[in-house]
């Protein structure tokens, strides 16, 4: 093996800042009848390198961001809340 300049950590840091894209398809035919097909698509990057690229789809995730399903009951409540008709003066509080 010839010694190399880079070190697993420079490799791995120089990976996580600039990404890496790795792309495939596989396919499953049986005489020309293709009965199954995998497009593989995968992104290696770190999450300030995804988000500076746009890909930032966990942020909104309920399972994976709290915050993001509070936000998500908070708009549902304001918008049941809009479809209610205003109480009147002479109604009482519940």
């Amino acid at each position: 093996m010839a010694a190399s300049s880079d070190s697993l950590a420079d490799i791995l840091e120089r990976v996580l800042d600039k990404g890496v894209v790795i792309a495939g398809d596989i396919g499953v035919s049986v005489v020309d009848v293709e009965l199954l097909t995998l497009r593989i698509r995968l992104f290696i990057a770190s999450a300030q390198t995804a988000k500076e690229m746009g890909m930032d789809w966990w942020t909104n995730d309920p399972f994976l961001s709290p915050n993001a399903q509070r936000e998500e009951l908070a708009a549902r409540v304001a918008e049941l809340e809009a479809r209610l008709p205003a109480p009147s003066a002479t109604e009482e509080p519940r």
